[in-house]
């Protein structure tokens, strides 16, 4: 289990949702990158420098430091796709190989090489940026259908990292909640919603739609 790269994005004009920037084209670094929490949302800091949102009421902020992709799954979708998919092309900082990156549990802590510890939060939830950013009509019906999110993590530990660093699995909580099961719940599987809240992991704001959605 591996970084294939490290990915930050470039500003770029936002028609998608009428904002004046986007995040979303992140291209591979070369070289160390300092990981740092990044404080609450709502500023538009992430956890790599170099890197920020602009859509600062939904992205960012400590739940959502770091948004990680397998390239496994990458692969999957050049295949339907029928296109090349560069690392970094779905807008996430880390392209990770050998990594069950949805299968990942809430709250599993991975150490990415020597220094950096984070900590799986929450599922990425496809948006009209995303959709535009491919240009693929009926892209976020797709990719909810596939259950194939990818995850968003919250830093534990700082440090540096880059592309080859070993990632390493150190903490699984005593719970089956994975990225994939919490994004079907969170989607178009509302009855898999109580099955969450074991997961102490998951944002507050999740757990607060969550305790809504259930007790309506």
């Amino acid at each position: 289990m591996k970084l294939l790269s490290v990915n930050v994005g470039k500003p770029r004009s936002n028609p998608w949702k009428g904002l004046s920037a986007t995040g979303i084209d992140k291209r591979p670094v070369h070289g160390p990158v300092a990981v740092t929490a990044p404080g609450p949302k709502g500023t538009g800091a992430v956890g790599l420098a170099g890197d920020r949102v602009y859509d600062v009421k939904h992205h960012g902020g400590s739940d959502q430091a770091v948004y990680a992709y397998a390239r496994e799954d990458l692969d999957g979708w050049e295949a339907e796709l029928g296109r090349s998919l560069d690392n970094g092309v779905f807008g996430e900082n880390l392209t990770t190989v050998g990594l069950d990156v949805n299968g990942a549990l809430i709250g599993e802590r991975w150490r990415i090489g020597p220094e950096v510890i984070l900590e799986v939060s929450c599922a990425r939830t496809p948006c009209a940026t995303f959709q535009g950013w491919l240009e693929r009509d009926g892209w976020i019906k797709r990719f909810t259908q596939a259950a194939l999110p990818g995850a968003y993590l919250r830093v534990i530990e700082p440090g540096t990292i880059r592309a080859g660093d070993p990632v390493e699995i150190v903490h699984r909580p005593d719970h089956d909640v994975t990225v994939a099961l919490s994004f079907r719940a969170m989607t178009r599987e509302p009855e898999l919603l109580p099955r969450l809240l074991v997961a102490d992991a998951l944002p507050e704001e999740d757990r607060e739609s969550i305790r809504r959605r259930t007790t309506a």
